[in-house]
């Protein structure tokens, strides 16, 4: 089968497509047909060193860890997923990846993608919608009629996110650049701000919950904005406990987990028409050296898929 191989970290120019044997999987595997992959930045961050340490990477390997496809095997013990069950996942990002034309998942990180959407949109979900739903209904606790500030609220997590907070009833104000503001607005955010042109914490205060992609300076300046006892839960390294701790404020960071509950959950809202992906470019798989620069530096809305079939 064909998939994309590094055999080296570094630039994009590492990623090479190959011949490579096909997996099989284990008793309580699932082998999936991709259709779609995802572009996430895990991928070039594992790309460039291994995500410093933070995942037991061993070369060569095939990255991406968002999938959408059709399952072509189960393994003996797997009772819940079927030979041509379409489904979607977030796989195990210490194994070999999406950029492949079959992968090997943990049946329990796997579920039925959204019917509505086809798999090159399914697969732009489960990783920056696992983070959204997490990042605001698990960590930041976020409940109906409170204010939400979301960072980032253009981009892949971000604009999940500010669809979600809409759709839980939450009063939501985005972060985004200015040719984005309207976008941002599209997706359901009441307030938008011009991070450029104005500083957040003077347009946005008493929030209940601050959502932070950005971390360094952003993450700091956002705990003025929050109210006592407010959240701030980042998607990167929390730095500034101290700072929190003296306003009362309850700063975390995380990274989302595999959950089919809560991507059973997403593609419920997607298929009610509640929540859209946001697709902005699909590239070959042969092209994924272009799809990881497109994401990585051309700052686009929503997400950047690499279509496999």
């Amino acid at each position: 089968m064909k998939a994309i191989r590094i055999h080296e970290f570094g630039s994009a120019d590492v990623l090479k497509l190959e011949d490579v044997p096909m997996p099989t999987p284990a008793a309580d595997e699932v082998l999936i047909k991709v259709y779609a992959s995802g572009v996430n930045p895990i991928d070039w961050k594992i790309r460039e060193g291994g995500y410093g340490g933070k995942f037991p990477i061993k070369l060569p390997l095939t990255p991406g860890w968002d999938v959408a496809g059709v399952i072509e095997q189960a393994g003996e013990n797997v009772k819940t997923l079927h030979k041509g069950d379409e489904v979607y996942s977030r796989p195990d990002p210490t194994r070999d990846g999406t950029y492949a034309e079959y992968l090997v998942v943990k049946a329990d990180q796997v579920a039925l993608k959204p019917k509505s959407i086809p798999f090159d949109h399914a697969a732009g979900v489960p990783l920056a919608g696992l983070t959204a739903w997490q990042g605001l209904f698990q960590y930041g606790q976020l409940q109906r009629g409170q204010t939400v500030l979301i960072h980032g609220a253009s981009g892949g997590v971000g604009s999940y996110a500010v669809q979600f907070a809409k759709w839980k009833g939450a009063y939501v104000i985005g972060t985004a650049s200015a040719d984005n503001l309207d976008f941002v607005k599209s997706l359901g955010a009441d307030e938008v701000i011009d991070y450029e042109k104005e500083k957040f914490e003077d347009v946005a205060k008493n929030v209940d919950l601050v959502f932070d992609m950005q971390g360094g300076d952003t993450q700091r300046r956002s705990i003025a904005v929050l109210k006592p006892g407010g959240r701030l839960i980042t998607t990167l390294m929390p730095k500034f406990g101290a700072e929190a701790e003296a306003r009362n404020i309850h700063l975390e960071g995380f990274m989302a987990k595999s959950n089919p509950q809560d991507l059973e959950e997403i593609a419920r809202l997607i298929d009610e028409g509640k929540v859209k992906p946001i697709i902005s470019r699909i590239f070959p798989l042969a092209q994924a050296r272009e799809a990881q620069e497109m994401a990585e530096h051309g700052h686009v809305r929503g997400k950047v898929v690499i279509k496999v079939v």
